[in-house]
């Protein structure tokens, strides 16, 4: 079984409630749960992961390198500005595909940049929890054809 982890970025945690508009009316435990359902159909193994902070983050990532094989990751405001999450991603050479629940692209100026989409296989975004359950069908596809 391949093993993906996901992570969630800063701010996840209080999905549910924060700007139902954007982030739609799911919690994380939620989106979980329908992660860790579609993994079983697809032979996969989730594990999942939130932090507010940026280290913890590229601590869990540079721990992956040998329990995982491919990383789904919303790196919420991170996304925008964090190259240390960006070359920790280029580094450990691990699958990345970047998921976001709202349409970046549709948001505000700052909120339309990504650093890590250059180093990531695929973006996902606009989608709500589709955009997670996208992305783990897109490295299912990627692992398949390793």
């Amino acid at each position: 079984m391949r093993n993906i982890l996901v992570l969630h970025g800063p701010n996840l945690n209080l999905l549910g409630n924060r700007d139902p508009e954007h982030y739609g009316d799911q919690t994380l435990e939620q989106i979980n749960l329908a992660l860790a359902e579609k993994a079983d159909k697809l032979g996969l193994y989730v594990d999942c992961f939130q932090s507010n902070h940026e280290g913890e983050l590229i601590d869990t990532i540079q721990q992956a390198h040998s329990r995982y094989q491919g990383i789904l990751f919303n790196p919420a405001a991170f996304t925008h500005y964090s190259y240390a999450l960006r070359d920790v991603l280029e580094a450990v050479k691990i699958p990345v595909i970047e998921v976001h629940l709202s349409n970046i692209y549709q948001r505000e100026a700052f909120r339309q940049h990504s650093v890590i989409s250059p180093v990531a296989a695929g973006v996902i975004c606009g989608l709500g929890l589709n955009s997670y359950l996208l992305g783990l069908d897109a490295l299912a596809a990627i692992l398949e054809k390793e």
